[in-house]
């Protein structure tokens, strides 16, 4: 009889966390998208998913990069020029681009955000390969199986311009794509993923079974960005469906590393705020999420007055230059940190704390960098 399952998973984190942060997320987007009527939810983003989804998943997953990064006394000793220039770095770039136009900055700030929501996939797939030395041929497939999940939808949508959502504002994507452009991107789409899955069931025909976190994490890729973008027809959907694949396991990465780098001890503020374990690390991450959107909604968007209060501040253009990038710096942030800050081949006691490897140990998976959410420019999405 075929085996189905592999005999060496490579969890990333436990069979119970990869399967709640992957496939749950991707579980919980459908169920709230078909439950939307009954929520009152259909169309746009009610209050009450607005806070659940942007705020708490969304936004407060950016902050969460402050537990790998500036709460960490001894990390900030470290490398101090980056931490000092990545923010600086990023907010010139924001005044920059907001100079040339706002549409400019949106744009920008757009088309980051989406490479870095695909690359975060491919980081996970990749380090599944990784974490069972996986073959090259193998590897590649994996790759290409989550670059078609995710980037045949995104060329769909820029065919199918203008839709009832956006990623930042109304008309941040470039228009002018031909539809056929769309199909033929969906076309390749669906022969790469077959391929992809032909190969998994070629693996169970030969006795090796199938990786199940890996599986479901590109089942739950697709689900999200297909359903997410082609099939949502509203706001509400799309940003369901974009934002929790996204933030969840993020949340899990960072709380894991928090909870290996305060048994170290000499955390600094970091430490301190683990004290109230799960709960704590969630509600200040929440906190700083409120705060910020806030301000957004009382500088610039003044859309949620039933939550943040009224307000009639109506800022000049050329303060909005700086003030919009500003406001923005926590995403950029972010983004550019997280081009640096996941990579075990400049510092072995990462996979340590992470729990991928014991500590003194061999570490870890065979590989040198640890490609999650890798990004090389400034900008990002909340």
């Amino acid at each position: 009889m075929p085996r189905l399952l592999s005999p060496s998973q490579g969890w990333l984190f436990s069979p119970g966390v990869d399967l709640t942060v992957f496939a749950g997320s991707a579980l919980m987007s459908v169920v709230f998208v078909l439950a939307a009527p009954w929520l009152g939810a259909a169309g746009d983003t009610p209050l009450w998913a607005w806070v659940l989804f942007v705020v708490c998943v969304d936004v407060a997953h950016v902050w969460s990069t402050l537990f790998r990064t500036y709460l960490d006394t001894g990390e900030l000793r470290r490398r101090p020029g980056l931490y000092l220039g990545a923010p600086l770095a990023a907010y010139v770039a924001g005044v920059t681009a907001y100079l040339v136009s706002p549409r400019a900055f949106w744009t920008l700030f757009a088309y980051v955000a989406v490479t870095h929501f695909v690359r975060q996939q491919y980081g996970w797939v990749a380090l599944y390969g990784r974490k069972v030395r996986a073959s090259t041929a193998e590897r590649r497939l994996d790759a290409a199986a989550i670059y078609a999940a995710t980037l045949g939808p995104v060329v769909w949508w820029h065919a199918n311009l203008p839709r009832d959502f956006w990623w930042f504002v109304e008309g941040d994507f470039l228009s002018g794509l031909p539809r056929g452009v769309g199909t033929v991107a969906l076309a390749i789409h669906a022969v790469v993923l077959a391929a992809w899955v032909g190969f998994q069931f070629l693996r169970v025909a030969r006795g090796e079974g199938v990786q199940a976190g890996k599986v479901l994490l590109v089942a739950a890729t697709w689900v999200a960005w297909f359903g997410g973008i082609v099939l949502a027809k509203d706001d509400f959907a799309f940003t369901v469906m974009n934002v929790v694949l996204h933030g969840v396991p993020y949340f899990a990465l960072l709380f894991r590393y928090a909870r290996g780098r305060r048994a170290e001890g000499g955390y600094g503020m970091g430490g301190a705020l683990l004290r109230a374990g799960l709960p704590g690390f969630v509600l200040f991450l929440v906190a700083l999420a409120l705060m910020e959107e806030g301000l957004w909604d009382w500088l610039i968007w003044h859309e949620r007055a039933p939550l943040f209060g009224a307000s009639t501040v109506e800022l000049p253009e050329d303060l909005l230059a700086l003030v919009v990038p500003l406001l923005a710096l926590p995403q950029a942030t972010h983004y550019v940190l997280d081009a640096f800050i996941w990579k075990p081949g400049r510092e072995p006691a990462l996979l340590t704390r992470l729990g991928w490897a014991p500590a003194g140990g061999p570490e870890g998976p065979p590989s040198s960098t640890l490609p999650l959410s890798t990004m090389a420019i400034p900008g990002g999405s909340e």
